[in-house]
């Protein structure tokens, strides 16, 4: 044995003890020490606690303070600048007196020691500068105990004997966190929920991979909140695709068109609203055909399309504004008469007939008898039986002019307004009857290509269609409705009372909404978007704009690390929270098949398309002589 000034030599093997003198000020979280005991060379970790009474605890933090305060004062009588290491010491003193005052903290006293090895004097100065290396990444400094090496080796030995006495004090979140049985993954996937697991991305603390089950809490929808460019497109569309590896069904509702490469790589449906040839018949019966042909309806079918198209009107017809009593009562003989003038009835088994189409609702709507005003027009218009009596006005040959009929002058302006829609201008979408077959495992429904006047009326079908889809209770299977750009969906009314009622509701019928946004201040200020974030069990941040992470913060009830890794996080980089409050950092993992599927770089995509294959070459087409090439329906 031979005992240098720091190193140890026995048996032919050289050690050296670290002393950690420099700690960070807050922990990153659990397990924040698996860096060091996980490191792949000889080095032994030793860690030795002794708790502080609190008194004696209280009594040193009131000198502390004293001594902080009284050089700050002094330090301004004098004119010297503020020393920002003396104020945030300052502030940690108070709020960890307060929390040793209330009992919610005790203090100990830590010495942490690390004791390295190697059989020659070379690869001990290599394993040192790599531990070193690893403590200041760790924001910690280690020293050697320079003249006290023996001493040094006899507490690294598992013999719970401090024989350096270097102690820094922890307090209990910190000290538990230390362990390394806290640790910072997450627990594997095991059990039921195996199969329906998917892959994130891996462990920013420990590089291990992190796999997440949203199908194993207490609700199944996720919300993901990041500043414009953080990935949060490229991370929705990576959760599709692993989905859709497990059996579950994805409705995408993209109103930027980001999905249709991916769509059309796993065999899945995109209906493009807005691009020729693709109609939707607002007044289409649900009726849901199942993979062996059968044909379900619900019983009450055809009274929930009739307030669905009530709905629709209501917002084709008066700009969002609430039709009045008298209009809403002759539409709803006009839906009436269009329905049975096309055979469909009460009779269950008149359902499967072809729906009328907006242009029979508007001839429904013209074809009011010129004859006895009905009861709705006698409801609006309430005379007696002679109203014109033995002096009223009289034609040429003494008979009583005919009296105008109020509910036949609605129609004709309710007409009116319904023929831009039923074979004018809007025709092209709502004048047909319903082009597309929105079926498979991946339905994306495109609305960029919708006009601006025509998005909230597009919008509301798709949205109806969609949750249609959800609760129908004879094809029950794990669904996800997807969201991306909900803060466009949010402009609408239909949109919100959409979000609001699936993120409440969607569990009840297996499925789970997944609402992916930029506006995070925004949302996170309005009731609906507090309330979607409530519902949701599964919550990703990712980086976060300064302006917005106090807000975040406060919600969340982030850490000042957490804080600062969310202001300066990569792209892809996000904060996973969840089940039992677990929050793991990670970093999302693609292969590259899947990169050139979900990217959204402008780079990547300019290399893959030089031009997008449904727009029409006019330069080709007029010298063909006539227009060659129709874009796809969907």
């Amino acid at each position: 044995m031979r005992v240098a000034a720091r190193r140890v030599a026995l048996d032919g093997v050289r050690s050296c003890t670290l002393v950690v003198t420099g700690l960070p000020r807050e922990v990153p979280g659990a397990g924040w020490l698996a860096p060091l005991t996980g490191h792949p060379g000889l080095a032994d970790v030793s860690l030795h606690v002794a708790p502080i009474d609190p008194a004696t605890a209280a009594t040193r933090l009131r000198r502390q303070l004293a001594r902080l305060e009284a050089g700050r004062r002094s330090g301004a009588e004098h004119g010297r600048l503020p020393d920002p290491e003396v104020d945030a010491a300052t502030e940690d003193a108070h709020v960890l007196a307060e929390r040793v005052a209330r009992g919610e903290a005790r203090l100990f006293t830590v010495t942490l020691t690390v004791t390295v090895t190697a059989p020659t004097e070379a690869g001990l100065d290599d394993e040192l500068a790599a531990i070193r290396a690893l403590l200041a990444s760790l924001l910690m400094t280690g020293h050697p105990a320079t003249w006290r090496a023996w001493h040094g080796w006899e507490t690294g030995l598992p013999l719970g004997i401090d024989r350096i006495g270097t102690a820094r004090i922890l307090d209990t979140a910190a000290l538990a966190a230390a362990f390394p049985f806290a640790s910072p993954d997450l627990p594997p996937p095991s059990g039921p929920g195996e199969e329906t697991s998917i892959l994130i991305g891996h462990n920013l603390a420990s590089s291990s991979l992190v796999f997440w089950d949203r199908w194993s809490l207490d609700n199944y929808n996720s919300v993901i909140l990041g500043r414009s460019g953080a990935g949060k497109s490229y991370l929705v569309k990576l959760d599709v695709l692993r989905s859709l590896y497990t059996g579950t069904q994805v409705q995408v509702i993209d109103p930027e068109d980001e999905y249709t490469r991916l769509a059309e790589a796993v065999g899945g449906t995109v209906v493009r609203l807005g691009a020729p040839g693709v109609r939707v018949n607002p007044l289409d019966l649900d009726v849901h055909v199942s993979g062996d042909g059968a044909r379900t309806a619900a019983p009450d079918a055809l009274a929930r399309r009739r307030l669905v198209v009530h709905e629709f009107l209501s917002l084709a017809l008066s700009g969002g504004e609430a039709l009045s009593a008298s209009e809403v009562a002759v539409l709803d003989e006009a839906i009436t008469l269009a329905y049975t003038r096309a055979g469909i009835g009460e009779d269950p088994a008149t359902w499967t007939r072809p729906a009328p189409l907006l242009a029979d609702l508007r001839a429904a709507l013209l074809d009011r008898p010129d004859t006895t005003p009905g009861v709705i027009s006698r409801a609006l218009n309430p005379t007696e039986e002679n109203p014109a009596g033995p002096e009223g006005n009289s034609g040429a040959n003494g008979d009583a002019a005919p009296m105008p009929d109020p509910a036949r002058q609605i129609a004709e302006d309710l007409a009116r307004r319904l023929r831009p829609y039923a074979d004018g201008s809007h025709a092209a979408l709502f004048g047909g009857p319903t082009s597309h077959p929105p079926g498979g495992d991946l339905v994306v429904w495109s609305l960029k290509e919708l006009p601006e006047a025509l998005r909230p009326l597009g919008t509301m079908l798709v949205l109806d269609a969609v949750w249609r889809t959800v609760i129908h209770p004879h094809d029950r299977r794990r669904r996800l409705v997807v969201v991306d750009e909900a803060w466009m969906l949010l402009q609408h009314s239909a949109g919100a009372r959409f979000l609001l009622r699936a993120a409440k509701s969607a569990r009840k019928h297996w499925a789970g909404l997944v609402v992916a946004t930029q506006d995070t201040a925004d949302v996170l200020a309005s009731d609906l978007g507090r309330a979607v974030i409530t519902n949701s069990a599964t919550q990703i941040l990712l980086r976060q704009a300064s302006q917005a992470i106090d807000t975040v913060s406060r919600v969340f009830g982030l850490s000042a690390g957490e804080q600062s890794f969310l202001l300066s996080a990569e792209r892809g980089d996000g904060l996973l929270t969840g089940g039992d409050d677990r929050r793991v950092a990670f970093a999302a993992l693609a292969s590259a098949e899947e990169d050139a599927l979900i990217t959204t770089d402008p780079a990547q995509l300019a290399d893959q398309h030089a031009a997008s294959p449904f727009w029409i070459d006019l330069d080709r087409s007029v010298a063909a002589g006539a227009p060659e090439t129709q874009a796809r329906p969907w």
